[in-house]
């Protein structure tokens, strides 16, 4: 009789074993069953697809923003976010728009405004009037629409970030 005491609580033994196996591999880890999530799957995989997701709508919203830019200009008109040189002959100017910055390289320049400040000197800290000579190397805001600089010399250069008409 002991003998099968001992065989039958092995067989009850190896019985519970297999009941909880087949549990223990029927519940998914990350599941609603397994909530427990990794530190290093929250490093290695879910932060990388959520930067991808980020990165895909960022260019999408980007891509936008650039067709509706470009879809404004008009003809003449030329706008940039970074400087570019601008050459100007005697008595051409440069029109910009609100925002629209200049910096005198080469040559002379006024400013052209209808009302006061015409410009904004943003490296001294003080407003140019209409008729003002530019001075080189010092950056100018325009804040106010039609607002300008005038060439007074053969060839004047400037450096123009923002969006601009020559006439």
């Amino acid at each position: 009789m002991k003998k099968n005491r001992w065989v039958l609580r092995l067989l009850a033994l190896l019985a519970l074993c297999g009941v909880l196996n087949v549990t223990a591999l029927a519940v998914e880890a990350g599941s609603s069953g397994d909530p427990l999530v990794t530190l290093s799957y929250l490093n290695d995989t879910f932060l990388g697809t959520i930067m991808t997701q980020v990165d895909q709508k960022i260019a999408a919203r980007n891509s936008q923003i650039a067709q509706q830019m470009g879809g404004q200009g008009s003809v003449g008109t030329t706008a940039s976010s970074s400087f570019v040189v601008v050459t100007l002959s005697n008595g051409q100017t440069l029109k910009g728009d609100i925002g629209c910055e200049v910096m005198l390289r080469v040559g002379t320049a006024v400013c052209v405004a209808s009302s006061t400040p015409g410009l904004v000197d943003e490296s001294a800290a003080t407003t140019l009037n209409n008729g003002g000579a530019l001075v080189q190397n010092h950056l100018y805001l325009m804040t106010i629409e039609n607002r300008g600089v005038k060439a007074t010399a053969a060839t004047t250069k400037l450096l123009v970030r923002g969006s601009y008409t020559i006439s």
